[in-house]
């Protein structure tokens, strides 16, 4: 079992930034990470991932201005910068390890003037 705790949401200014946290605890063991969003009435999308291989893969709506990264902790991140409104959405995080997929309860980020 994977549980993973999302934190860092909240409401933020066009041109803003946020950073989102994802911890990671339980059986970790090769646990490929990354972060979906979603947005109402939309369905769920990758955002950043990272590969089995430890490459990132990232959506091209923000390529450039979100990174994730993670440290030995296994909490993974996503810095994101230049928010748009168009990045509003529930923000999720997702873990996958011996074919098992586990999801965080998601963080509410809304870019708003």
């Amino acid at each position: 079992q994977v549980r993973l705790v999302e934190s860092g949401g909240g409401l933020v200014q066009p041109g803003g930034s946020l950073r989102l946290s994802c911890a990671a605890s339980g059986s970790i063991f090769r646990l490929t990470m990354g972060w979906y969003r979603q947005a109402p009435g939309k369905e769920r999308e990758p955002v950043a991932t990272f590969t089995s291989g430890d490459s990132t893969n990232y959506a091209d709506s923000v390529k450039g201005r979100f990174t994730i990264s993670r440290d030995v902790k296994n909490t993974v991140y996503l810095q994101m910068n230049s928010l748009k409104p168009e990045d509003t959405a529930i923000y999720y995080c997702k873990g996958t390890t011996g074919g098992y997929t586990y999801w965080g309860q998601g963080t509410q980020v809304t870019v708003s003037s």
